[in-house]
């Protein structure tokens, strides 16, 4: 795989799938960990690429169990660990069809695994960043909110969406959204499920800083 900017950084890709020894030995997350991710292990730095197969890099059930055993498994390292996505989407969020189809006990469960997942990233032993091109939306925005630090692209696009199909985020969105740009504007955004630009964003505190290669400079941030 290619990394935006490593290249010309003179970086040596040292690219894995993650390793599932904690998670549920099973087919299916092991074929979601080669499918969906993949991971760069440089010396100071750890990145997280989220490649669905369909690009839109959705926070299924599978997925973030994924996620919830590589991020515990990296936090071993203390080195620094970049989230990034695609140039079309960082994530588009929950699988909606999926989660119509959870029982009640099911949706609380996949409620409390991401949770979980955003607090581990939250409570990361050293700094998180989250890399984001294109759309970051709904699960994909709190994953971007546990963050440390936010860097988009200019073409980057935020939102909370939940609100106009009647749904509410159960993890955890809710409450950083509000630590972060204010009570009042996060009720805004999420009850009327605005859509905001990058400049919008930055604007509001949302996102830290806009780069070109939001990838690149989040290295360049981490190696500092």
């Amino acid at each position: 795989m290619r990394v935006a900017g490593a290249t010309s950084s003179g970086l040596h890709h040292r690219e894995s799938r993650p390793s599932l020894d904690s998670a549920p030995a099973s087919r299916k997350y092991r074929h979601v960990a080669r499918t969906s991710l993949r991971v760069q292990r440089e010396s100071g730095f750890r990145i997280v690429r989220l490649l669905s197969p369909d690009h839109t890099n959705r926070l299924t059930q599978s997925l973030v169990q994924v996620l919830l055993d590589l991020v515990r498994e990296l936090a071993g390292s203390s080195r620094p660990l970049i989230i990034a996505g695609n140039q079309e989407f960082f994530s588009a969020g929950a699988d909606l069809c999926e989660v119509q189809e959870l029982t009640a006990v099911e949706a609380y469960e996949f409620s409390r695994k991401g949770q979980d997942l955003m607090k581990q990233v939250e409570c990361f032993p050293a700094p998180v960043y989250a890399a984001i091109e294109g759309y970051c939306m709904g699960g994909g925005l709190d994953l971007a909110l546990a963050c440390a630090r936010r860097i988009a692209s200019p073409r980057a696009v935020f939102g909370h969406r939940g609100a106009g199909l009647g749904l509410v985020t159960g993890w955890g969105g809710t409450q950083r959204l509000r630590r972060l740009i204010g009570r009042a504007t996060a009720v805004e955004l999420l009850i009327c499920a605005t859509r905001l630009s990058a400049e919008q964003a930055l604007a509001l505190g949302l996102i830290d800083s806009l780069a070109g290669d939001p990838l690149a400079q989040s290295i360049s941030q981490s190696c500092r």
